[in-house]
């Protein structure tokens, strides 16, 4: 298995899943959700809400519209749109989303920072929890081809590498 860090928009990866750091409402509002709905079009969001409300903890499977991957796993950081995420939040929407993808043999999944854009959390900090996270549920059993933590933007980057290298002890 290989685990990857890598600067781009998770929107143009050519993977079998991206995960949407969703709320629990299924409202494609804001931030990335936004983002992959325009992109990917209203159908994601459409999918998503026929499943809604799900809680932080849970995550649900959608098709990904126009998106190369696909599909778009959507796993809550948050219960309401637009209000702040926890750590804790961010660890259970993780396992949450690997175990979805586990579950419909997804093989390669891509992850954005969790609750680091309208969640509010400190990148470095939630992409902390995020492999401490992967890293519990790899050691459970869970297992993929790849997982890709994708960094929007150079400084994101840099701070998405050094949780990365932190956790699984990497110079």
């Amino acid at each position: 298995m290989v685990i990857e860090v890598l600067e781009g928009d998770i929107t143009k990866l050519e993977v079998d899943a991206i995960v949407n750091p969703a709320n629990s409402l299924m409202r494609m509002l804001g931030g990335l959700a936004y983002i992959i709905k325009v992109r990917g079009g209203d159908i994601i969001e459409k999918e998503a809400l026929e499943k809604a409300p799900v809680p932080i903890g849970k995550a649900v499977i959608t098709t990904a519209g126009r998106l190369p991957c696909k599909y778009v796993i959507h796993s809550p950081t948050v219960s309401e749109p637009g209000s702040r995420s926890s750590i804790d939040n961010v660890r259970k929407a993780v396992r949450a989303a690997l175990k979805v993808a586990s579950e419909h043999n997804i093989k390669t999944v891509a992850f954005p920072g969790m609750g680091t854009g309208v969640g509010g959390l400190r990148v470095y900090d939630a992409v902390k929890a995020m492999c401490n996270e992967i890293k519990r549920c790899i050691d459970e059993g869970l297992s993929f081809k790849r997982i890709i933590l994708v960094a929007y933007g150079k400084e994101a980057y840099r701070e998405f590498l050094r949780a990365f290298k932190e956790v699984f002890r990497i110079q």
